[in-house]
């Protein structure tokens, strides 16, 4: 039960990370000092440390919450690979998407802050990860560009006693094995505690494809080709996560931390041609190889002013660079080369207090300033593709001033209610050398509302409902008004087709906000398992999309003369409206059907069923739906431990099916099923030490995807591979 003449120093003591605003921390992580975005609350001195289930019944805002265990279980190497497995989750390139939403409607955050641009999650091993927290709906200390919803990925938090742990990773995918390995060190001496996680990763793809286009040619008459393809992908790089934690007294921490990546990357594709009929034009062997590097540094401050005030302050700095060479093997002796340089500054600051001692009260304010500058220079037979253009130097810049309040309000012993209210305006500039700068402003306020209802006192039967707003904004490339000329098509003074347009981006874009609805009902059984089952509706205005239209090229493209050729350029399309079923349970098989399954074995199931629907206004149904949203999704696995033996196993499965999208009034794209089989297997070879081996997507599907026109399709067939995977883990 709860002592109230104790309430505020158990809070203090029990806070985490910024992102998990109103929930209690897990004994045993960081420095016990409060995290930025923890709520002042009353809480429950436990004996135990606290499961992800019982992070995920105290938190004050839906979330779901997977700590070591769900990270180290299939010995991954790289953070994609563990979200695709989780419910409502899905990895396409590398990037996650929530409820079948595509890129840009999930926030990826890094120690509650937004990730920085270019940050990819294949890059970032497991073991530099202390736990990850998917939320449904945005929280107002938060970025509220999470339509779908957001990713915290909370870094290694300095240790409490000495940490040396070592993983070594061999992966076979195609063509020769790849190797990675991680090393975490931590020490804690008086008041200073740290951790120096680094880590070596690298990787050996081949990816065989077949494209087949029928469309009109260089000609203007029909014709057909199809290009069986070859993509030989390779590259090595590492990254480093130190954190130092300061104890400066009893009310003043500092937090110093940092995170570091550099590497090199090759992609190479090969084509075998096959020219059925007319003058279509065609892919060409060609070599690609670039670099990448990023240094970023965060500073943190938390000072509890008294028992019910604390204010918190933050900082960081990013200096993020890469460059590339390409070199295409045709006739036309085409080449390009570039670079580019990110730098961003942020701030932000909190200020929370307790009132009547059922709310907690915060308000602040969160700032950033970002500017990118590129260069890029694309040859044709040794002359300028884009004469004015190429080779000039161009820079953009973003400019983000967000506010925010927050109350937590303990209404009575069984409802609780958090309410907030967050408004950013966003400025980007954007402009190449001789040419006039564009400037776009764009403003957003999100209320924000979520309401917890106990059935009973212990909270193991919540409600739990939502209503937000959130906005997806557009990013540079879609605001850059700098041309790219179509790979197949690459002199800008003949025709070009709609499947081969060139591209160039819209300055006037604006945001798309949209206005959520979240119910669900979880029950939490006494033996640790759990049953979810929820709904949500989103309306989105002024829904973005690329729309190909046929136009003059001189007027953008800065070329003499007067040639049209098709264009995609991303535009205000329409209102669009999205809604889903989501179902979840997981726990010990005998719990969860104690008909079936003795209460001792140990084995643990886990199960998840989506279903979603969309429509675009404005296009003919049925199949007007969102881009990249599937109609519905299934992830099921189990996880069993051996009897007798020091060894588990494991496998999961996911599945979506084949499904139709409309993506304009001429332009539509069929995708088919995809399947994904993971397992694992590990021993452990003594209580500091334990092999595990992997496989991800056995029993490998081919895919295919196909866009139709009016007057033509093209049509991608991938093959599927499966990733193995052989790692050792040991604590030094």
């Amino acid at each position: 039960m709860t002592n109230k003449k104790h309430t505020i120093a158990a809070a203090c003591a029990l806070m985490i990370s910024a992102a998990a605003c109103a929930q209690e921390g897990p004994q045993g992580l960081g420095d016990g000092q409060p995290r930025p975005g923890a709520k002042l609350e009353r809480v429950e001195i436990s004996a135990r440390p606290q499961s992800d289930t019982d992070l995920r019944r105290k938190s004050q805002v839906a979330k779901q919450i997977y700590g070591r265990e769900e990270l180290d279980k299939f010995g991954d190497t790289n953070v994609a690979d563990v979200l695709k497995r989780l419910p409502g989750v899905n990895v396409s390139g590398g990037a996650p998407r929530m409820r079948g939403l595509g890129s840009g409607y999930t926030l990826i955050l890094l120690n509650g802050d937004p990730a920085p641009p270019g940050f990819d999650l294949t890059q970032l091993d497991p073991a530099q990860v202390e736990r990850i927290e998917v939320t449904k709906g945005p929280s107002a200390d938060q970025s509220a560009q999470a339509v779908a919803g957001a990713i915290n990925i909370i870094l290694k938090d300095a240790p409490k006693v000495t940490q040396r742990d070592l993983r070594m990773n061999l992966g076979y995918s195609a063509v020769r094995p790849s190797l990675a390995g991680s090393y975490t060190y931590g020490e804690k001496k008086g008041d200073l505690a740290y951790t120096l996680p680094f880590s070596l990763f690298s990787w050996r793809n081949l990816n065989e494809s077949t494209t087949t286009r029928a469309a009109p040619g260089s000609d203007g008459q029909p014709s057909v080709i199809s290009q069986n393809q070859d993509q030989n992908v390779w590259g090595a790089g590492w990254n480093a996560t130190p954190r130092l934690n300061w104890k400066i007294d009893d009310e003043q921490n500092l937090t110093a931390m940092a995170f570091l990546q550099q590497g090199r990357w090759h992609f190479n594709p090969e084509y075998e041609t096959v020219l059925k009929s007319g003058r279509p034009s065609e892919d060409y062997n060609s070599r690609n190889v670039g670099t990448w590097q990023m240094a970023r540094g965060n500073l943190q401050y938390n000072n509890q002013l008294s028992e019910t005030r604390r204010l918190e302050l933050k900082a960081g700095v990013q200096d993020a660079r890469g460059s590339f060479k390409n070199t295409v093997y045709d006739k036309l002796q085409r080449g390009s080369v570039g670079d580019n340089t990110d730098r961003n500054f942020t701030q932000a600051g909190k200020f929370a207090q307790i009132i009547n001692d059922s709310h907690s009260l915060a308000m602040g304010w969160d700032l950033e300033w970002r500017k990118r500058e590129e260069t890029r220079f694309v040859t044709v037979g040794g002359t300028a593709q884009l004469p004015g253009v190429d080779g000039l130097p161009f820079a953009a810049s973003i400019q983000r001033q967000a506010f925010f309040v927050q109350d937590d309000w303990d209404i009575s012993s069984q409802w609780s209610a958090y309410l907030g209210l967050r408004t950013e305006r966003i400025v980007t500039e954007s402009a190449a050398e001789g040419d006039a700068q564009r400037r776009n402003t764009s403003s957003v306020t999100t209320p924000l509302l979520h309401v917890n209802y106990k059935l009973d006192p212990k909270g193991r039967d919540l409600i739990r409902t939502s209503l937000t707003r959130s906005y997806k904004a557009p990013n540079l490339n879609q605001l850059l008004a700098r041309p790219a000329i179509s790979g197949l098509y690459p002199d800008p003074n003949t025709p070009n087709t709609y499947l081969a347009p060139d591209f160039i981006g819209n300055p006037n874009l604006k945001p798309e906000l949209a206005t959520g609805l979240d119910v669900a009902y979880e029950k939490y059984l006494s033996g640790g398992g759990m049953i979810s089952v929820g709904a949500f509706y989103r309306r989105v205005n002024d829904l973005m999309r690329n729309v190909t239209t046929l136009e003059l090229a001189g007027s953008d493209l800065n070329v003499s003369n007067t040639q049209a050729r098709y264009v995609n350029h991303p535009t205000n399309f329409a209102r669009a409206e999205t809604a889903g079923l989501e179902f979840e349970i997981k726990g010990r098989a005998g719990e969860l059907m104690p008909t079936v399954f003795d209460a001792k074995l140990p084995l643990n199931l886990r199960a998840s069923v989506n279903y979603y629907k969309s429509r675009v206004q404005g296009l003919p149904g049925p199949d007007n739906r969102l881009d990249g949203q599937q109609p519905w999704s299934v992830n099921a696995g189990f996880d069993y431990r051996l009897s007798g033996l020091p060894a588990n196993m494991g496998v999961n499965l996911a599945f979506t099916p084949s499904y139709l999208t409309t993506q304009t009034l001429t332009q539509s794209l069929e995708q088919t099923r995809t399947r994904g089989i993971d397992l694992f297997a590990q021993w452990t070879l003594s209580r500091t030490s334990a092999v595990r081996f992997s496989a991800n997507n056995l029993w490998a599907v081919d895919t295919r995807s196909t866009t139709f026109v009016s007057n033509g399709y093209s049509r991608t067939e991938r093959s599927g591979r499966t990733q193995f995977g052989l790692s050792w883990d040991t604590k030094l």
